[in-house]
């Protein structure tokens, strides 16, 4: 299972990369993997406000369907177009191509209650 360290994950298996004020959001390898083959993405809507915790989306798989939460809070400044006609981009690259949206963070520090990538190997593992 492949997880980038230089990545901030949550527990509900999404990953987070800062760029600024903006985070890069998607889910991990981990999430993929145990959904299987993605054939839909509900992506979230531009300009919408989110707080942590909260539903941004859903995945549909040949398995099920799976919410996707927000790891940080704020406003979705960018979503991921290219998964409305290739949503298999999240299988086949999950941290790059497959990126889900970008938040524009409410606060600094928003990273900072996230798991680091030792810790979601050990919550992956165990």
């Amino acid at each position: 299972m492949n997880v980038p360290d230089d990545l901030r994950y949550s527990s509900d298996h999404e990953w987070a990369r800062a760029d600024g004020s903006r985070v890069r959001i998607g889910i991990t390898d981990y999430a993929q993997d145990a959904l299987g083959d993605i054939v839909f993405v509900d992506l979230p809507a531009l300009g919408s406000d989110c707080a942590v915790g909260g539903t941004i989306g859903e995945v549909e798989s040949t398995k099920s369907v799976s919410e996707v939460f927000a790891p940080v809070g704020g406003t979705v400044a960018a979503v991921n177009g290219a998964l409305t006609d290739a949503p298999e981009l999240m299988n086949e690259d999950p941290y790059g191509r497959g990126w889900l949206c970008e938040i524009e963070v409410a606060e600094d520090g928003a990273l900072d209650a996230l798991l680091d990538a030792a810790a979601y190997r050990q919550l992956t593992e165990s």
